[in-house]
């Protein structure tokens, strides 16, 4: 319905991978069998070419579902929700995202167990849906990783908003009756339209003497797995600690304006991203400073 299609936050394109995540399987595959239709349509039909369109589409029919499976396959596991007055997220969750892990994505939300790999997790953007047919959407809903939790034996624990938008329009009052529900889930790119990577002072930095950060509006499908500080008077890049979650620190920081760098693992493979002057001078604890940067 145009209520469920107006609740589903994940911004589609018309590619594949985002017909998928709309419509399954079945949609993407017809869509590129018309594709392939459309294109050997504007050619002159002769005995040969007819021959080589049957055995081209016999191709993609026994091909194209193994390839769809392979590079979007969902993982089933279990999904509960959390107590919120207001059912959205935590500023206390383990990433150390503060206020920002609250409301970011429209607050839709959640905590992980076995996915968190120390804190690499954090950040990252899953489509979760649950498998009550009679209650559930197709598409579930979109959350992005700001806590850690293990529960009931779940993968995740979602924010009571994002918990009841896996359900129909009129159902998610049924659906927080289950409590804990069967899921599936998968990896997607985070999308932020409109937002630049930003570096943010952790609330405990004191300045000069001790600086902590973290990373908000990590677009795509993107880890962040190190971050480094460039020293002036060493000249050189120095690693920063994972204190906890996606927050790195570093004791006695150069002063002057820093440079950050940042390691990243994503479809392009390993990859650092520079980000010059990412702190001023004169940096304040909790405060977000913005980049030039956009990770897709």
């Amino acid at each position: 319905s145009q209520e469920e299609e107006k609740r589903w936050q994940f911004p589609l394109n018309s590619s594949p991978q985002g017909l998928y995540y709309k419509y399954g399987h079945k949609h993407l595959l017809a869509t590129h069998l018309i594709s392939f239709l459309l294109r050997t349509a504007s050619k002159d039909f002769d005995i040969l070419q007819m021959g080589l369109c049957h055995y081209y589409l016999l191709s993609v029919v026994l091909l194209l579902p193994a390839l769809c499976y392979s590079q979007f396959t969902f993982t089933s596991s279990r999904a509960t929700y959390y107590g919120s007055s207001d059912g959205l997220g935590t500023p206390a969750g383990a990433c150390g995202f503060g206020g920002y892990g609250k409301t970011v994505n429209d607050g839709n939300v959640a905590g992980v167990s076995s996915l968190w790999n120390n804190g690499t997790a954090c950040g990252a953007c899953y489509q979760v849906r649950c498998n009550v047919p009679e209650v559930c959407t197709d598409y579930g809903v979109y959350v992005l990783v700001t806590d850690y939790g293990e529960e009931y034996d779940t993968e995740f624990i979602l924010s009571p908003r994002a918990y009841g938008r896996m359900a129909l329009s009129d159902k998610s009052e049924e659906l927080y009756t289950f409590g804990v529900v069967d899921v599936e889930f998968l990896r997607v790119p985070c999308r932020f339209r409109g937002y630049n990577v930003m570096f943010k002072v952790h609330e405990n930095s004191k300045y000069p003497q001790y600086l902590a950060v973290s990373m908000l509006y990590v677009g795509g499908q993107n880890d962040v797995l190190a971050v480094e500080m460039w020293q002036k008077d060493r000249k050189d890049w120095v690693p920063m600690r994972r204190a906890f979650g996606a927050v790195f620190d570093i004791p006695n920081p150069p002063p002057g304006a820093i440079n950050l760098r940042f390691q990243v693992s994503g479809s392009a493979g390993l990859t650092w991203v520079v980000a010059n002057n990412a702190i001023p001078k004169i940096w304040k604890a909790g405060v977000a400073y913005e980049s030039a940067i956009q990770l897709e």
